[in-house]
């Protein structure tokens, strides 16, 4: 009897925390648009009480309240849910792909168009125009950075790094094969490292939604390494469509796992050797 009484009272409670997840949710789309409803709920369960015990909430309600009538709360809410920030060069793996799969595609193209859906910040996304400018395409492409979360976008268009951080990722470019000094690629002033002008002015930061928006343009490539790991299989399966249809034939898609064969247009991409998933679409 107590065993059942205890499975009982362990049903009721998780019954009642998906119902604040629920209502959080949509909270968080009718009062700031942002849909997380169709994200991993595993995902979204840790990010929640993460910010549960930022915010001191003991319960999802209590943060929906925080969220609801404190702007800082929301704001921070919505950076958690975002995509975590990446490093200067956080994957040496990665950085070496860039140089050894992207940029020989990118050669091919006339005026080729790079997308980073959901960029992981300014790391990602001067990682991508060091190393191509390094392998000499740069000059000729545009590189699209996309976030839902507008306030970031405003951030990353006016960052700046901490010099600690560029000279911490000096090894990690190394190690990606990168020949040069790091620093030699950034405006350094006041303890502070930014970008050069003409390889900044290659991106472009936007808000946009994988979750609501439509294809926007056609892209030589799209890299979309971290986000996939949030959604849920249904949304999962539209951003693939999605990208399906932004994707040039012949262009390159890198994604944060492989393709299963059940996946959306899984079958139009040609899988390219390598450590990361990486695919040429075919098809």
């Amino acid at each position: 009897m107590g065993t059942s009484n205890a499975w009982t009272g362990l049903a009721a409670g998780l019954a009642v925390e998906e119902l604040e997840t629920q209502l959080l949710l949509e909270a968080l789309f009718q009062r700031f648009g942002h849909d997380f409803r169709a994200y991993d709920r595993h995902v979204l369960r840790l990010r929640l009480a993460d910010a549960m015990r930022a915010q001191g909430a003991a319960t999802l309600s209590g943060l929906q309240e925080k969220v609801l009538h404190d702007p800082a709360a929301s704001a921070a809410l919505l950076r958690m849910l975002s995509p975590r920030p990446a490093a200067l060069f956080d994957d040496p793996d990665h950085t070496r792909r860039l140089r050894a799969v992207l940029a020989p595609s990118l050669r091919a193209w006339p005026l080729p168009r790079v997308w980073i859906a959901e960029c992981a910040g300014v790391g990602e996304a001067w990682t991508l125009a060091v190393v191509l400018a390094e392998e000499g395409v740069l000059d000729k492409l545009d590189i699209h950075a996309t976030l839902a979360n507008e306030d970031l976008v405003a951030q990353h268009q006016d960052a700046w790094l901490p010099v600690a951080d560029l000279d911490a990722a000096q090894s990690r470019y190394a190690a990606g094969d990168g020949q040069a000094a790091l620093p030699s690629y950034f405006d350094v002033r006041d303890g502070r490292a930014r970008l050069q002008p003409q390889l900044r002015r290659r991106i472009t930061w936007s808000q946009y939604s994988l979750v609501t928006d439509a294809s926007f343009n056609e892209f030589q490539a799209i890299l979309c390494g971290s986000a996939l790991s949030d959604f849920g299989p249904v949304l999962r399966q539209r951003v693939l469509r999605l990208f399906h249809d932004s994707l040039a034939r012949f262009g390159v898609l890198c994604l944060d796992r492989p393709l299963a064969v059940s996946d959306a247009y899984a079958g139009t991409y040609q899988a390219i050797e390598g450590d990361r998933p990486w695919y040429k679409r075919v098809g």
